[in-house]
């Protein structure tokens, strides 16, 4: 590998919330391993998905368009085969591309259950997957035990015993220190050849009460929730309940995430000669577990919209960075990055310049998912990290917050008149 060039690996979860890490403070979550990852990081404090819902987000992830532009417009739309992804722009730029776990962008059968082996052992055609040249996971189906993986490798399903985060994890990081012989990845690109590697997780999604592997089960009383979780019902008894399954998965994935990052990146002679490898680590929304009395994604809310971005860096300090990031601009990113090396100016920076720096990010849902507790509108909106707006689809206001002052979003001020002004000059950004 060129000594400028770095290896770039996207760690992608699903449903991970940006407040349940341990460095984010978040009492609940047992986190040693992103803990020390962020340690080592620039923190993206204000991250947001674009779109609060799996499908949406990874497609405006993996093209850098946000959706319904990139074609995924409802829950079960696929990525069009001829969508131009992040893995064609790091192919064209000398770069050997993979992706491992779920892919959830195939064209699915709407009439079939969403968790099961229907979704997990169909198989994605290969024009479907993304411009990867190794592919191996699974469309979707919710197993978080005994995965079944197909691929490059793998023509037909093959069910893998073992918790998903640490089959999917263990597997890319074999593949990304083995991956240049033929015998493992089906390519043989120039031994110096540069990786760019994507690890999709499902969890820690739902179901919640699936076993986390090597962890024990939390009391549900012992689980410690924010003052807009309403208290007293039902609400509280199942966000008490479901948050006691999601910390151990949570749990479990820290766990799975750290070995394959140790594995990436033990090279510390590399690593201080400004090689070695970019990590990313993010989710692609997360999930509102009872505040605001709702639960699962598709709400504007802080809970269901902003996501952890960590990105470790080889010779970039670590540090919090409060810019305006959107899942959106991960491929402008990646991109620049990829271009510029360990030397160049944006990476040294930690953020591709011109990709994210501006005061505010864009969101929406494009369509309404009529799958239980999910958001119940279509909307738009924009947030900064001091202000969110979100509006009806007919252009009416509907949420209006000051995060500043209520970060737990308690007072909606989209009918203050006092704000007016506030919403009309955030309403000509959206």
């Amino acid at each position: 590998m060129n000594a400028r060039t770095p290896n770039i690996l996207w760690i992608v979860t699903t449903q991970w919330r940006a407040s349940a890490t341990g460095y984010a403070g978040d009492p609940n979550a047992r986190t040693p391993c992103l803990d020390a990852l962020a340690a080592e990081s620039v923190n993206y404090t204000q991250a947001v998905t674009p779109h609060p819902f799996g499908p949406f987000a990874r497609a405006a992830m993996l093209t850098g368009v946000p959706s319904p532009e990139n074609g995924v417009r409802d829950y079960f739309d696929p990525l069009p085969a001829s969508a131009r992804t992040v893995a064609h722009e790091l192919k064209e730029r000398g770069y050997a591309t993979a992706f491992f776990g779920k892919w959830h962008l195939a064209k699915r059968d709407p009439t079939v259950p969403l968790i099961g082996e229907a979704h997990a052992k169909m198989v994605v055609p290969v024009e479907s997957r993304g411009g990867f040249e190794f592919w191996e996971g699974f469309e979707s189906g919710f197993l978080l035990n005994d995965p079944w993986l197909h691929g490059t490798r793998l023509p037909e399903p093959v069910q893998v015993k073992g918790y998903q985060s640490d089959v999917v994890c263990d597997r890319a990081a074999r593949w990304c220190g083995l991956g240049f012989t033929p015998n493992v990845s089906g390519i043989n690109p120039d031994p110096q050849q540069p990786f760019f590697c994507v690890v999709s997780l499902e969890a820690p999604h739902p179901p919640y009460g699936a076993p986390a592997v090597g962890m024990a089960g939390r009391d549900p009383a012992s689980i410690v929730l924010p003052a807009n979780v309403p208290r007293g019902g039902e609400v509280e008894a199942k966000a008490r309940q479901e948050l006691a399954g999601y910390y151990a998965h949570i749990a479990a994935t820290d766990r799975a995430v750290g070995a394959l990052v140790r594995a990436v990146t033990s090279d510390e002679a590399q690593v201080t000669s400004g090689a070695g490898t970019i990590v990313v680590f993010t989710s692609v929304h997360g999930d509102m577990h009872g505040a605001h009395g709702l639960f699962r994604k598709g709400w504007p809310y802080e809970e269901s919209l902003r996501v952890p971005l960590l990105v470790r860096m080889p010779g970039v300090a670590a540090r919090k960075d409060d810019a305006a990031v959107s899942l959106v601009d991960l491929t402008e990113m990646t991109r620049e990055w990829a271009e510029n090396g360990s030397s160049g100016t944006h990476l040294r920076q930690g953020y591709g310049e011109q990709a994210i720096r501006r005061a505010f990010s864009k969101i929406s849902m494009p369509s309404v998912v009529a799958l239980p507790y999910q958001c119940d509108r279509m909307w738009r909106g924009v947030r900064t990290t001091v202000r969110k707006l979100v509006l009806n689809a007919d252009g009416s206001p509907w949420l209006f917050f000051d995060l500043e002052a209520d970060p737990l979003e308690m007072k909606n001020l989209a009918g203050d008149p006092v704000r007016s002004g506030e919403i009309e000059e955030l309403r000509r950004l959206i």
